[in-house]
């Protein structure tokens, strides 16, 4: 194999368990299991690569994919997407709130990331901004209101960093940025997909509030978000996905 092509074509079905063919013109990706296990059952439809590194399942033109987490594993499946060309990619990502405002169970729809994980320094220059595709963001927000929720938008700062919550001198330097919140895979997610020509946005859910020593994640407050916010993540998701669909809308309007 002797081109990108080559080896994302046959990577992208190694790492899935799905091939080309199967992969919807649309597709969601999240981190965790409980998103693509609902998806199935909402369709009645087979979750594929179970006991390969990204599980998935595909619905008429939306495909879901469970491809890990951090922003390694969020770069590998956006360069493996290159083999089936999406019309667009919505991630559906967790987050810390990092200003008081971002509640447990709030969703943020971010205009910009800031690119603390050094991964995306291997797809553009580090003073390229991290956005995603002003319509995808768009058709979110939409969809968020006509289902009567709020969100908060603004930046997400992204890291490598796993087990910080510990680090006063960390979490002064994030108050420092103005993020909103903090994840590990936005900013990745954002500039890989714009060096692969691939239009993408994301809708977060800020489960947890590292910032405060009584919010740093549990398994029992994971549980929690888990039960009370994931489905509504999701369906909302699926929405802004469906109505770009009905709409015959394009989010591509750039010219790579």
């Amino acid at each position: 194999m002797n081109t990108k092509k080559e080896i994302v074509d046959n990577w992208l079905p190694r790492y899935t368990g799905m091939k080309l063919e199967e992969f919807g013109d649309y597709v969601l990706l999240c981190n965790f299991g409980q998103y693509l296990e609902m998806f199935a059952k909402r369709y009645d439809v087979e979750v594929k690569g179970i006991g390969k590194p990204m599980s998935c399942a595909t619905a008429g033109e939306i495909s879901i994919v469970n491809f890990g987490i951090g922003s390694p594993s969020a770069a590998t499946i956006v360069d493996l997407l290159t083999a089936v060309k999406p019309k667009g990619v919505l991630f559906l990502g967790k987050c810390g709130g990092v200003k008081h405002v971002a509640n447990i169970g709030s969703f943020i729809l971010p205009i910009a990331a800031i690119r603390g994980e050094g991964t995306s320094d291997d797809y553009m220059p580090p003073e390229v901004p991290a956005l995603p595709a002003f319509a995808l963001q768009k058709a979110i927000s939409t969809t968020i209101r006509d289902n009567g929720f709020d969100y908060w938008t603004g930046t997400v700062y992204t890291t490598n960093r796993r087990v910080w919550e510990h680090d006063v001198g960390f979490k002064e330097y994030l108050k420092k940025t103005r993020a909103i919140a903090v994840d590990m895979e936005t900013a990745t997610i954002f500039v890989a997909s714009f060096a692969n020509e691939i239009p993408c946005g994301a809708l977060l859910l800020v489960s947890d509030q590292p910032m405060l020593s009584e919010g740093i994640k549990t398994a029992d407050s994971d549980r929690i978000v888990d039960r009370e916010y994931v489905e509504r993540h999701l369906n909302i998701g699926i929405e802004a996905l469906e109505q770009l669909i009905n709409n015959g809308d394009t989010i591509k309007h750039l010219h790579f």
